[in-house]
């Protein structure tokens, strides 16, 4: 209730500020909000596979795949993705850095053996590896919008580069990702419409692939797949090497300026709830004497406003 009560404070200032000095709306993330708290009836899905959760902003186009390479769909990736095209044409920067990191731990790219202990993969969460099985493992240089300063000095190449091309990142984080050999991730769907992932191929052996939606896709070295993971999504590597990309979760381009600095708010907010840095308060729809369970019941009809 209290977390809610202050969202909405939050976003009215937003909304205060963004509908003055640049004449923009936050509508989607009220309706939003109302959503996340099962206020709203659920989104339903725009297309086959397609798994949207409550955490959704209306009106988003949903699609399995996004184009970032040059033909048909070109002039529409470089207004989606301005960031895109530089990214690949430096993706060596990346490789690179990435590759000689493994070697420089004794570990051959593309045989990295599962059951060494001091890795560049072994510190990455068991709850995560149990979501995701045992064969994918993350190095994580961003997470919930931090950047993780330690794993950042691992890869300062890397680092630089994604902060010069201002990437819009969004709250999910930033990765190397490893799929081992003879492995794959079953089918999930991460539910939020509002964030697309980008992999950008480090070393992909031939006959790994990405099913999204309906549609199967492989991965190149140096080139970025895009993809909503509000679509059910799977992986899978069939060879005897394994396979590494690095994952960048951004917004939705159709996303506007405020609107991102709105679910920016929300999501910072909740961190600090989940880590304990906001203090407990009563919340106001409590707060009053004599109301009770009554200002409970009030919040969810009003959508805590």
């Amino acid at each position: 209730m209290q977390f809610w009560e202050d969202v909405d404070d939050g976003l009215k200032d937003i909304e205060q500020y963004y509908r003055s000095e640049k004449n923009m709306d936050i509508d989607r993330i009220y309706a939003f909000a109302k959503s996340a708290q099962k206020i709203s009836p659920p989104p339903k899905p725009q297309a086959p596979g397609h798994e949207p959760s409550e955490e959704h902003v209306d009106g988003l186009t949903a699609q399995p795949f996004w184009e970032v390479s040059a033909g048909l769909a070109s002039s529409e990736a470089l207004l989606c993705f301005p960031w895109a095209s530089a990214l690949e044409e430096q993706s060596y920067i990346i490789i690179d850095e990435f590759l000689g990191k493994l070697q420089g731990e004794n570990l051959e790219a593309g045989k990295v053996n599962n059951e060494e202990k001091n890795n560049l993969f072994s510190g990455d969460s068991a709850w995560q590896n149990e979501v995701m099985g045992k064969g994918w493992s993350a190095f994580r240089l961003q997470r919930l919008g931090e950047w993780n300063v330690q794993n950042c000095k691992e890869f300062p190449k890397t680092y630089e580069l994604l902060k010069s091309l201002n990437i819009p990142l969004a709250v999910r984080g930033v990765c190397f990702a490893r799929q081992g050999a003879n492995s794959g991730v079953a089918p999930h769907t991460d539910g939020r419409n509002f964030i697309l992932t980008a992999h950008l191929g480090l070393k992909v052996p031939e006959g790994c692939w990405i099913k999204v939606g309906e549609e199967e896709r492989g991965w190149e070295e140096g080139k970025l797949t895009i993809l909503d993971t509000s679509f059910s999504h799977s992986t899978g590597n069939p060879t005897s090497y394994d396979r590494h990309v690095l994952i960048i979760d951004f917004w939705h381009p159709e996303l506007t300026e405020a609107e991102r600095a709105a679910l920016e708010f929300v999501y910072s907010l909740r961190n600090k709830f989940e880590s304990g840095k906001v203090p407990f308060r009563k919340p106001r729809s409590i707060e009053q004497e004599g109301q009770g369970l009554a200002g409970f019941f009030s919040m969810f009809s009003t959508g805590g406003s």
